[in-house]
């Protein structure tokens, strides 16, 4: 036996023979022992694994399809939408948190300046308003300009300017100036008996105190 069909397959004997029959060695070595040259692979024969496996080129994987097709693909936009429609939502709820705190912050802004406004106006006319009280406690106030003073008090009101301190109030030191103490062993308090100049307020806000005298007990 040669060192040629040593290398080669047994063939099974044809027509299903018991053996008798002496057995066929087929050569599939890819190099030619005698000349050493590759050899070509018959057409029609079957390709080895390894050949197989060689000439496919790039990722097996790329023939597959793995983009959603029918309903898969719906309840992938349905999803798409959703998370758009919250991430808008959430933008909306956001920006008009924004807009609510700057509009509150604004009506604050606003209401402040206009007491500022109105503080300084009060300010500026306190020595008018001292004059017009002098006047009346001395029965100087009469005729046209009576009238005139009721209506400067009247309009002094509508922007929520009060007057207070009057006599028999009790001493109240966030309120009140006492300039003048006086003594008096029947008092049980202390209480205004002179009001030199009334005090003035906007809402809760006093713009001056009233300068008062007091008299309590010894």
């Amino acid at each position: 036996m040669t060192s040629d069909e040593t290398q080669g397959t047994p063939e099974p004997p044809e027509n299903g023979g018991s053996g008798d029959s002496p057995f066929h060695f087929t050569d599939k070595r890819k190099v030619d022992p005698t000349t050493g040259e590759k050899r070509e692979t018959p057409e029609g024969a079957p390709e080895t694994d390894e050949a197989a496996s060689s000439s496919g080129e790039g990722d097996p994987l790329e023939a597959l399809d793995f983009e959603p097709v029918g309903e898969a693909a719906e309840d992938s936009e349905l999803l798409q939408a959703k998370a758009q429609a919250a991430e808008n939502l959430d933008a909306l709820q956001r920006e008009r948190a924004s807009f609510t705190n700057y509009r509150n912050r604004a009506l604050r802004d606003q209401e402040a300046a206009r007491t500022q406004g109105t503080q300084d106006v009060l300010a500026a006319l306190l020595p008018v308003l001292d004059d017009i009280e002098r006047a009346k406690s001395h029965g100087e106030l009469s005729g046209p300009m009576a009238a005139i003073a009721e209506k400067l008090d009247a309009s002094l009101g509508k922007f929520g300017i009060e007057r207070f301190g009057a006599v028999g109030e009790e001493f109240d030191p966030t309120v009140h100036e006492a300039l003048m103490h006086n003594t008096d062993a029947e008092a049980t308090a202390t209480t205004v008996n002179l009001v030199v100049e009334p005090g003035y307020r906007i809402g809760d806000k006093v713009v001056r105190a009233a300068r008062v005298g007091v008299v309590g007990p010894e």
